[in-house]
């Protein structure tokens, strides 16, 4: 191995290994394992490339009938062939973007998020091998694209709104982001632009150029809380 390939490695591994020791702070295991609801997982994939950390998104095909052409991370509802939560991400990534499970470490799982009354979303957050080439599956995914991770704590183009669900108000964000290979304007939202925030406040350590619902000097709890105060709120 050349010296610069050596430190290329280097640097690379040591972005990975800090970024993993913050993420472990963020695992909440199997404590939600209990709660009755449809099930669905995704998979947050993060990378490291040219010295940054990145996000792998999915665009969806135009032909599903479920948000056809929405920007999101790879998932979908839980099989009963799968052991756990992990197993359906890493089942459904392999399926729409040709991850293989051995192609991914797994770091952990965040809160939860409640899609509406009675569907939950886990979310798994792992590294994925910096050589993978994206294999989409036409029939469910679009595009497969990266997002540097601090673009979602300093967008060139965000805007937010605030809406109402279950009798609680959040904070609803939008980034627009172009790639800088082909030139495609994607626009991230909703629970996947969120998750984005959160993983990226988590790993840098900073503060985003807008306003956040998460308190920075507790992320884990605040995350709690909301889910809980949602989750009870869907129940009256």
């Amino acid at each position: 191995m050349s010296g610069r390939r050596q430190l290329q490695e280097t640097v690379r591994n040591n972005l990975i290994d800090d970024a993993k020791a913050r993420l472990k702070k963020l695992d909440v295991g199997t404590k939600y394992d209990h709660l009755s609801c449809h099930k669905y997982s995704i998979l947050l994939p993060l990378l490291a490339k040219e010295r940054k950390l990145h996000l792998l998104f999915t665009r969806r095909s135009e032909k599903l009938r479920r948000s056809p052409g929405e920007v999101c991370f790879p998932g979908g509802k839980r099989d009963p062939t799968d052991l756990d939560d992990v197993g359906t991400a890493l089942r459904e990534a392999q399926e729409e973007v040709g991850l293989c499970p051995h192609q991914v470490e797994v770091v952990c799982r965040l809160v939860p998020y409640l899609l509406d009354k009675d569907t939950l979303v886990t979310p798994v957050v792992g590294f994925i091998d910096h050589s993978f080439q994206p294999q989409p599956n036409p029939d469910e995914v679009k595009d497969v694209f990266l997002v540097p991770l601090d673009y979602f704590l300093h967008p060139q183009v965000h805007s937010q709104k605030y809406v109402t669900q279950f009798g609680h108000g959040f904070v609803f964000h939008c980034f627009e982001y172009t790639s800088p290979e082909d030139g495609v304007t994607y626009l991230i939202r909703g629970m996947t632009a969120k998750l984005a925030i959160l993983v990226a406040l988590v790993i840098l350590g900073k503060k985003p150029t807008f306003e956040i619902e998460f308190n920075l000097d507790d992320v884990i709890a605040s995350c709690e809380k909301a889910f809980l105060r949602k989750r009870a709120m869907s129940k009256l």
